[in-house]
């Protein structure tokens, strides 16, 4: 998909519209540290729940985990505002295969 490098946008800082500068960012994984994780909740002995958790009644993991794997990315854009510099992110991503800034 292409995507000018510049779009007039509004801008939430300046309270109106002006010229900003697009920029691709890289999706980041979230961190198995944050405060409400399952990781750190099975630190303190929470979110372990009681009994089998269904673990015995479903077939193995080979059979169904991967079966509706995405095979695109959202896109991740970030719009800087030429009046006051502040960068704003885009609020909903599109999934495309590869984006390209021209």
């Amino acid at each position: 998909m292409k995507i000018p490098k510049t779009i007039k946008k509004f801008c939430r800082f300046c309270r109106k519209h002006t010229e900003q500068k697009v920029a691709q960012n890289k999706k980041k994984a979230p961190s198995s540290l944050k405060r409400g994780s399952k990781y750190r909740a099975r630190l303190r002995g929470a979110a372990r729940g009681t009994g089998n958790l269904g673990r015995y009644s479903k077939p193995a993991v080979t059979k169904f985990k991967r079966t509706g794997a995405k095979s695109t990315k959202k896109t991740d854009l970030r719009f800087t505002c030429s009046v006051c510099k502040k960068t704003a992110s885009q609020s909903k991503g599109m999934r495309v295969k590869k984006v390209e800034l021209v």
